[in-house]
């Protein structure tokens, strides 16, 4: 049993584990208190999960110390002001700093001096490469890399050839560099997101259409949040459904007109739902994605322009009343009939020092 795993899958393996619900409002408040702490230390913090973040630590030596004390002092600073136990990894690059945070779990502290990155990621298994997961481990593994050591010692003509873009993301980031869409940015940098998405998996596969159909609005209302948050309207929204079996479908549909409103992005969604669903296969996960923004709305005709004002007005209220009391104080009606439970990472624009743009 670990983190992330389904709680069917779970009880299959402990049917006498206690299951509790969790408490996201709580989290929410313990990673600001976080926050808090991080930013005695850096003016450059940036949330990277609700339990993960990175400082930029540039000329703040004489006021913290050497790379090593600093870090001690920020993880009794931490373990002071929140009771929390924290792991922290220091390196020249946000990707080694990452991964060596992952190696002092649960509670240590791991530098990697600079200019031995190569020799500190040569032995691990590419797995541990952020943003690698089962299928291109499996790819690399038929290539026989099993190691990042193996990763880096391939040309990068050969690893673009064979994966694209993403095989000079993965020669930069065997080599230890920050390569690759986000890791591309600096520390505290807002560059805009490029597409918006949020995912369910049910803990037991469906086949209830009211069920599907709720999640998808949930989803929708997940991915509209963010949409205004960023002041963005998406022009390109995209389902994504995966059935018992692991196969998955991705559909997409471009709008005449973008927009940033949770109904108009479930009525596209559900439109592609009910036209590409096997009929009575249970469905595992769900998706919806949105792209192709655009910073304001086309235009349309009177009575739609009405409508949709409404829903805006509607739409601004009940942001400002999840602003206050949190996510779940309100909800389409259609998204209340499927017992969905937002996770506490499901909605990263909530993250501390996440602000609108």
């Amino acid at each position: 049993v670990h983190s992330a795993m389904p709680l069917r899958t779970a009880y299959k393996l402990c049917p006498q584990a206690i299951f509790v619900d969790g408490h996201p409002e709580r989290y929410r408040e313990c990673s600001q208190k976080v926050y808090t702490v991080l930013q005695r230390f850096s003016p450059l913090v940036e949330m990277a999960s609700i339990d993960e973040a990175y400082l930029d630590m540039t000329g703040t030596e004489r006021l913290h110390g050497p790379p090593l004390k600093a870090a001690h002092r920020l993880h009794d600073g931490m373990k002071a002001a929140t009771s929390l136990n924290c792991s922290i990894g220091i390196a020249a690059s946000r990707l080694v700093a990452k991964i060596s945070s992952d190696q002092a779990k649960p509670n240590g502290i791991l530098w990697v001096l600079p200019g031995r990155e190569s020799a500190f990621l040569a032995p691990l298994d590419v797995r541990k490469v952020p943003g690698v997961g089962k299928v291109t481990e499996k790819n690399l593994h038929s290539l026989g890399i099993r190691k990042i050591g193996d990763l880096a010692n391939l040309e990068e003509s050969f690893l673009e050839q064979r994966f694209g873009k993403w095989g000079l993301a993965l020669a930069g980031k065997s080599r230890g560099l920050d390569a690759g869409g986000w890791f591309d940015t600096d520390i505290g940098e807002d560059v805009g997101p490029k597409s918006i998405s949020h995912e369910h998996t049910f803990s037991e596969d469906t086949a209830d259409v009211r069920q599907i159909e709720a999640t998808l609005a949930r989803l929708s209302e997940m991915v509209g949040r963010r949409l205004r948050e960023h002041r963005l309207h998406a022009r390109t929204i995209q389902l994504k459904l995966r059935y018992t079996d692991f196969s998955t479908i991705t559909r997409a549909h471009s709008l005449p007109r973008p927009t940033q409103l949770d109904t108009e992005l479930f009525e596209e969604v559900r439109a592609l739902f009910q036209g590409n669903w096997k009929r009575g296969s249970p469905v595992r996960l769900l998706g919806v994605h949105a792209s192709s923004f655009e910073g304001a709305s086309g235009q349309m005709d009177l009575i739609g322009e009405e409508k949709q004002e409404r829903w805006k007005q509607a739409l601004a209220v009940a942001d400002r009343v999840r602003d206050r009391f949190g996510e779940s104080a309100v909800s389409l009606a259609a998204s209340m009939r499927g017992r969905f439970r937002e996770r506490t990472h499901e909605n990263p624009a909530g993250l501390p020092g996440k602000k609108p743009r």
